[in-house]
């Protein structure tokens, strides 16, 4: 196996640690540095856990690439077989394998734990391990409860910005600090009160303090920090804000706190066949939280803006390249497939439900849509070079992954990202919290002085 100049660094660098971290930018080739310190670190038995939309990734991985069946351990026989042999001394003393890979998502590990619990002296490889950084939920107590001879973690945004989200990486690299501890010497808290219930939050003004001791400690427990930038000459990446009037129906809400979308008329069917009447299609929306609130405007910045509408039409109908975009809610999805409906464009999608790359690898106009949650992290989307944000996420991991699909490895163009927001709206506030976060994320990656 060829590795490239920064992964044989990586790699030399981790050499003596039990655990070690790779915080390499995205598209830096982390599951090939991965694998080949999984393989040096020798154990017969290897856990593999890693998103749902990678598990066939990663088995394809190291059975095309290093020749080693693998267990799809999504796969009730697969996880049996994988388990009956790793969990019985005979059996695994009798395997001939020099490797036994077994690979999982997140979930489905944490509802097959009482079975996984059981493993010993074995290598546990956490692909995106900045999805364990609440230490109160349920996947990331059964991953902590683990006890591998050896850890790997994988991430080019470990915290997304976040430092108070990392003492579970900590802990799990072997720096034995509590976390109290951690969140007296690294955090700035403020105490505050929401409905006489007393609560904490992060310092605005200056959320985190000894970040270059933070960083020494994570080096010292065997993390190596590598941006993409620093890693490869890739091309540039070509940022354009796109803003759109807000529309009145978002105004409204904003002063009311409640509204009624009409999003035009449909055919009443009874048994398949029309009455003869025509129907007023109307939502209402009211905000009774300040989550439903903030969940609402983001829906009138773009399901119900047909000033967005029209703004992503244009930019499709401005290329016939490639084009990626990326979106939040099932209602976007059905209007964007609408639009490329229209302009005749083929369509791939990643979703939740469905993940369907056909037309991307086949057609070179194809307009292929990734809802964030599927698919931000770990896909190879770099045959385009022009990525369109129709809406705004709340977390900065998934936008600043999401970027990466199509700057990675393999790419010789120039990116172009078209950021598409709603003037006046709730979008240009979350936009300026995804970029302060992007600031906290490079500031970890950087040298100490």
């Amino acid at each position: 196996m060829k590795l490239f100049s920064h992964q044989q660094e990586a790699l030399k660098q981790t050499e003596g640690f039990q655990n070690i971290a790779f915080y390499h930018g995205m598209g830096t080739g982390k599951t090939y540095t991965g694998s080949q310190a999984m393989f040096r670190f020798g154990n017969k038995v290897n856990l593999v856990i890693c998103q749902k939309s990678k598990v066939v990734d990663w088995v394809e991985h190291f059975e095309e690439q290093y020749n080693i069946p693998t267990f799809d351990l999504t796969f009730k026989d697969d996880f049996k077989a994988f388990t009956d042999i790793t969990t019985d001394k005979d059996l695994l003393q009798g395997c001939q394998n020099e490797f036994l890979i077994g690979v999982i998502n997140y979930e489905l590990a944490w509802r097959r734990k009482k079975e996984l619990k059981d493993l010993k002296d074995f290598t546990l490889m956490l692909d995106e391990s900045s999805l364990i950084q609440n230490p109160k939920a349920k996947q990331t107590k059964f991953i902590m409860s683990l006890k591998p001879s050896h850890v790997i973690l994988l991430s080019g945004t470990p915290v997304g910005g976040k430092y108070e989200n990392l003492w579970t990486q900590c802990r799990l690299l072997g720096w034995k600090i509590r976390q109290d501890i951690y969140d007296q010497t690294y955090v700035n808290w403020d105490k505050i009160e929401v409905q006489g219930i007393p609560h904490r939050i992060v310092n605005k003004e200056d959320p985190y303090k000894n970040v270059d001791r933070l960083k020494q400690k994570l080096r010292s427990h065997g993390a190596v920090f590598l941006k993409t930038e620093e890693a490869l000459d890739l091309p540039s990446q070509r940022f354009q804000i796109v803003r759109v009037d807000s529309s009145g129906d978002y105004r409204k809400f904003m002063k009311y706190g409640s509204v009624v979308i009409h999003t035009g008329v449909y055919d009443h069917l009874i048994n398949g066949e029309w009455d003869g009447k025509t129907y007023d299609d109307l939502h209402e929306l009211t905000a009774d939280s300040s989550l439903t609130k903030l969940l609402y405007a983001r829906q009138l910045c773009s399901i119900y803006s047909k000033e967005k509408h029209q703004a992503v039409r244009d930019l499709i109908q401005s290329t016939q390249d490639r084009l990626i975009i990326f979106y939040n809610f099932n209602g976007e999805l059905d209007r964007l497939k609408k639009i490329c409906q229209e302009e005749h464009r083929p369509v791939s999608e990643i979703n939740g439900h469905n993940k369907d790359l056909t037309a991307y690898q086949e057609e070179s106009n194809s307009v292929t849509l990734v809802q964030y949650q599927s698919g931000s992290m770990g896909l190879n989307l770099q045959d385009a070079n022009k990525m369109i944000f129709y809406s705004l996420p709340l977390s900065s991991e998934h936008f600043e992954q999401a970027k990466k699909r199509i700057h990675r490895i393999g790419q010789e163009k120039t990116c172009f990202y078209y950021i598409l927001i709603c003037r006046n709206s709730v979008e240009e506030q979350i936009l300026q919290t995804l970029e302060e976060r992007k600031d906290f994320t490079d500031e970890l990656f950087k040298e100490n002085d």
